[in-house]
């Protein structure tokens, strides 16, 4: 049974979030906070791990002007409840679709960044007459590999780690290589504030347990545990678009790849000067890419039927050497440095 509450409490208004009250529902007993705003037709906004709502406050007000905008706090981020809970993405899916009943929304097009990703696929997977369209934005689950940064946090003791970054000391050492990385136009440092944000948004220990419980359910020491690869012939006929920074180091822009051409017909934006933070960098250029999106396409139709042919009669996609769909100027985006 779900138990549902309504509070909400202003915060601090961002360059472009003003007017976006943080709310909360209680459900299933936990108290999960999130932002609203806009009316018409809903999209959801996922954020990545360690993040909260509050990493879309840039995009929301413009994106509110004509859809219903729903950015929540997943369970363990956040202003949300963090208990010794079930943090793998089918948990998380069935947490999107419960926030998304308690709130009326039938359907949404769904937009997750990261680990948010991962969750939007989830969602997709499990409740595909529930996604309109499917947003995918520096996501993990396309394939095993992953920075070693988040491989290393999956470790025994990453708890410790995570309490020493936030020392003084540590910080100022942190500071200065960051400012080393900038110096030397590494990728790194075009995602280093963001990474550093991340890690002053656990301040005590009930949120960098959250936060290692929510990695080790997808990353271990091998990288990510699963991929959407297998999967992925179901998105057919479902609006898809996945949209990348060339200078990702957190999930390598050659994942954006790999996803394309796994999944006929999606969409590729490459924003060449971006880190794993593309809405943050260029928040113009994303809403004006989404808004696209958005009104270029249909919302996907579900029939029982042919979800269950597709189950019945996959055919796995020819493999290809390298990535042919692409014209030159992604696919050099899409290289490592």
């Amino acid at each position: 049974m779900t138990s549902v509450s309504l509070s909400a409490q202003s915060v601090p208004p961002g360059p472009r979030g003003a007017g976006i009250r943080l709310r909360h529902r209680t459900v299933h007993g936990h108290r999960r906070a999130f932002r609203m705003a806009g009316k018409g037709d809903a999209v959801l906004l996922i954020h990545g791990i360690g993040d909260s709502s509050d990493t879309w406050r840039d995009v929301m007000p413009g994106l509110a002007r004509s859809h219903r905008v729903i950015a929540p706090d997943l369970l363990g981020h956040g202003h949300s409840d963090k208990p010794r809970a079930d943090y793998s993405l089918a948990a998380y899916a069935n947490g999107m679709r419960d926030l998304l009943s308690v709130l009326g929304v039938e359907r949404a097009t769904i937009v997750g960044h990261s680990l948010g990703g991962a969750v939007a696929m989830q969602f997709a997977y499990q409740f595909p007459e529930r996604c309109e369209r499917l947003v995918l934005v520096g996501t993990g689950g396309v394939s095993r590999h992953v920075t070693p940064l988040l491989r290393a946090a999956s470790l025994p003791g990453a708890e410790l780690v995570l309490q020493m970054l936030r020392l003084p000391t540590m910080r100022w050492q942190v500071g200065a290589a960051v400012k080393v990385m900038q110096w030397l136009g590494t990728d790194l440092a075009v995602d280093a504030p963001d990474l550093l944000r991340v890690v002053d948004a656990l301040p005590d220990a009930t949120s960098r347990n959250a936060f290692v419980r929510t990695l080790r359910a997808v990353v271990d020491w091998r990288g990510q545990v699963g991929t959407m690869l297998d999967r992925c012939y179901l998105a057919q006929g479902m609006p898809t678009m996945l949209v990348w920074g060339g200078r990702d180091r957190v999930v390598p822009a050659l994942h954006a790849g790999l996803g394309h051409v796994s999944m006929p017909g999606s969409r590729l934006e490459i924003f060449e000067e971006a880190g794993h933070f593309p809405f943050r960098s260029d928040p113009d250029r994303f809403l004006s890419v989404l808004r696209d999106f958005i009104t270029t396409t249909q919302p996907a139709g579900f029939s029982p039927e042919q979800w269950r042919e597709m189950l019945r009669n996959r055919r796995p996609a020819p493999r290809r050497p390298g990535l042919p769909d692409l014209d030159p100027a992604t696919l050099r985006a899409l290289r490592p440095a």
